[in-house]
């Protein structure tokens, strides 16, 4: 048998194929190699890493998951590595000797449009800001005697639920409670720019920006209502007055500062 010349290896394209498959698969194995020792994660896919994994309801496929691989599950959601903890020792560590490296609120399409890019206590990021607006919410508007205060407001949203459900109840209508008490439907939308960073321009096509920046303008309409209205009644005492009281002596200009 004549064995083939290096000549004719060089041009044989079965021969070159082999050889870039082996040299993609030892880049692969150096470049993993080369990764921090991150949490086990399941097969992902290219471009969408394992957002089909979550199916529905997604807090179930995240229990299936876990169980599968571990209490620290790191997935990947498009372009967004996420780490999922589903055990209560892990979870008490994060938050007692690492609360700062997590404290980190993630940036979304939602949050950009309906907190006036994220200047709120709840999902702003962590920072010198971040913290003195909490000192001022816990000194100024959660304090005992503050909460206590606004009892009846509460009272008041509950009894409007339960005449709600109550009217239902009477007419036989069909009660739909997450309706009643979940506000976060926008939240919880899919939006291709928050995974996919290239595909931005999609949301405004599917109608997701438009409807963030109707939803603001209606929320700024009714914020500058109900100021004009607080302006009009003078001494009621309410987390709008307290904050309008801030702003009149001059505490906001200091946190932008």
């Amino acid at each position: 048998m004549e064995l083939l010349s290096l000549s004719n290896l060089s041009t044989n394209p079965l021969f070159l194929s082999l050889i870039l498959l082996l040299s993609l698969f030892i880049w692969l194995k150096l470049a993993k190699g080369r990764d921090p020792n991150l949490p086990p994660s399941p097969p992902k896919l290219p471009i969408i890493g394992n957002i089909h994994q979550l199916g529905k309801p997604p807090h179930r496929a995240l229990r299936d998951l876990s169980n599968k691989y571990g209490s620290l599950l790191l997935l990947r959601l498009g372009y967004n590595p996420t780490l999922v903890v589903s055990s209560v020792d892990m979870a008490r560590e994060i938050v007692r000797s690492h609360d700062i490296a997590f404290s980190d609120r993630p940036r979304t399409t939602a949050l950009n449009h309906l907190f006036y890019e994220r200047k709120g206590m709840a999902f702003g990021p962590y920072g010198e800001y971040w913290r003195q607006v909490k000192k001022m919410s816990v000194v100024e508007l959660f304090s005992h005697q503050r909460v206590q205060s606004f009892q009846f407001v509460r009272d008041e949203e509950v009894g409007a639920l339960i005449d709600k459900i109550r009217c239902a109840s009477v007419k036989g209508e069909p009660i739909n409670l997450t309706k009643m008490l979940t506000l976060m439907v926008l939240f919880s939308g899919f939006c291709f720019g928050d995974m996919f960073p290239y595909l931005r321009w999609a949301d405004v096509l599917t109608g997701f920006v438009p409807s963030m920046k109707a939803l603001s303008s209606d929320l700024d309409a009714f914020f500058d209502q109900v100021i004009k209205e607080h302006r009009a009644l003078g001494e009621k005492k309410d987390f709008v007055s307290i904050i309008m009281q801030l702003q009149k002596d001059g505490l906001f200009e200091n946190l932008t500062q």
